[in-house]
């Protein structure tokens, strides 16, 4: 019910190819990290926020080098500095943590934008900007999922693998901020042209 596997392989096979047709040092980065799929960018992210030691929310050049490097991001030495440079747009030599993701996003259609704000604001039915297992019940049907009909989970693990699927990689809280939820579906637009399917997904999918 969220983004799909096939969204998945098709944005992992689209990426791969811009990857080896663009000089742009940002789209570099950015399609080596949608080729590993809709969570990539939120992966790159965990990466650096482990890193950030001091929580001022920038990156210098050490931690940019170090923070590809344990993410195993493959980019020629020489192209990490164009790289940093680039998104190090005021020369000040760090880079705001924020602005840097920001960048890092596939650009995103103002309409594709507002599905995806519609979307959130149905799920966070307490209005506090978070989604937690007590919002999803009433919105999101558990019953059709195989596991709890076979008997295997709970309705709640039902709710808490399908918030999983949008929280941070490997650092799952089991509550889902719209920076998480606007990722994730900025990562599964990247996978599709056309706005019109990407309304029909969400509409679908969410029920709008």
């Amino acid at each position: 019910m969220a983004g799909t596997a096939r969204h998945d392989r098709e944005m992992k096979v689209k990426a791969e190819q811009q990857l080896k047709t663009t000089n742009n040092p940002i789209e570099k980065l950015r399609f080596q990290c949608l080729s590993r799929g809709s969570s990539g960018i939120k992966g790159l992210g965990r990466t650096f926020r482990i890193m950030d030691d001091d929580g001022n929310k920038k990156i210098d050049f050490k931690e940019f080098k170090k923070g590809l490097r344990d993410y195993g991001v493959d980019i020629e030495p020489e192209e990490v500095q164009e790289m940093y440079n680039a998104f190090d747009r005021d020369g000040s030599g760090s880079i705001d943590f924020d602005e840097f993701l920001v960048s890092l996003r596939p650009p995103i259609s103002k309409a594709r934008k507002n599905l995806i704000q519609k979307a959130f604001r149905k799920l966070d039915k307490t209005g506090d900007g978070v989604i937690t297992v007590e919002d999803l019940r009433g919105v999101y049907n558990a019953s059709h999922h195989p596991k709890y009909q076979n008997g295997e989970w709970t309705e709640d693990q039902v709710f808490r693998t399908f918030l999983d699927s949008f929280d941070t990689p490997g650092d799952a809280d089991g509550e889902v901020t719209y920076d998480e939820f606007f990722n994730y579906y900025v990562g599964v637009s990247a996978s599709i042209d056309h706005d019109a399917y990407f309304d029909v997904m969400m509409r679908k999918a969410w029920k709008l």
